[in-house]
């Protein structure tokens, strides 16, 4: 795969003690591999202050500050006070996961509501998260209302709920999910999403695309992705490096040049 073209990965855990050789490690790899723009995503207050410290790092590394629905319990004025760093350009990631409830049901729902109201409230784009539990996702966005770039990190549905999200002005984020034979419907999703609404990710460490699926995760393994979509809609690895990247500044304005 040639490094010569330009790639974004827009959901990164730079910060993640897994990431392989450390932060620097990793994002040297990645930018020998291409990758121009990195978006390392917190979860709670500690890696949410581990992220801005790696963005403030490091050159074209930008940090998000959230709290995970699986941290719910720890309350959104834990991370609330963080957002005034000029490398912090998104709220989340946040969501709903009723797949492993780690945090009450009633405790996720209002934390995603609280973090849907800060994206609001700071002109900020909100990054979504959400596991088994696409009804109360949307249910919640309609009542606070969704923010103007909104982002469906590893987005794991199908074509009805692409739709739904791309209907609500949202941006789809591809991780290494779509490379795997079962991901039938996610790869329909990416078949249908527009390019200009169409993000890619690793969410390294976790979810290592074919051909690395199994080992640790990292973002110089975003080109993958994208030459996967690139395969499935019929299209260049070039084109699709250049619209995700394009896209990722308009989900994230603060990157814009």
């Amino acid at each position: 795969m040639t490094p010569a073209l330009q790639w974004t990965d827009n959901h990164c855990h730079l910060h993640d003690e897994r990431m392989p050789g450390g932060a620097a490690a990793a994002i040297a790899a990645a930018r020998e591999a291409g990758v121009v723009t990195m978006i390392t995503v917190g979860c709670d207050a500690a890696t949410s202050q581990a992220a801005i410290a790696v963005a403030n790092e490091f050159d074209n590394v930008w940090a998000t500050v959230g709290l995970h629905p699986h941290d719910a319990i720890n309350g959104v004025d834990t991370i609330a006070s963080m957002f005034d760093h000029p490398k912090v350009i998104a709220v989340g990631e946040c969501g709903l996961d009723y797949y492993y409830d780690h945090s009450p049901r009633d405790t996720q729902r209002e934390a995603f509501a609280q973090q849907i109201q800060l994206a609001h409230q700071l002109a900020l784009p909100l990054v979504i998260h959400t596991r088994d539990a696409w009804a109360e996702t949307f249910d919640i966005l309609q009542v606070e209302g969704v923010p103007e770039q909104t982002i469906f990190h590893c987005f794991t549905g199908g074509p009805d709920e692409a739709r739904v999200c791309l209907d609500l002005g949202g941006f789809l984020s591809f991780s290494g999910i779509v490379t795997f034979k079962t991901a039938v419907d996610v790869q329909a999703a990416a078949q249908l999403c527009p390019l200009d609404r169409m993000l890619i990710e690793t969410d390294s460490p976790y979810l290592a695309p074919v051909p690395h699926r199994g080992k640790t995760n990292q973002p110089a393994f975003v080109s993958y992705i994208g030459h996967h979509i690139a395969a499935i809609r019929d299209d260049t690895a070039a084109n699709i490096a250049a619209a995700t990247t394009a896209a990722a500044r308009l989900a994230f304005p603060r990157l814009a040049p």
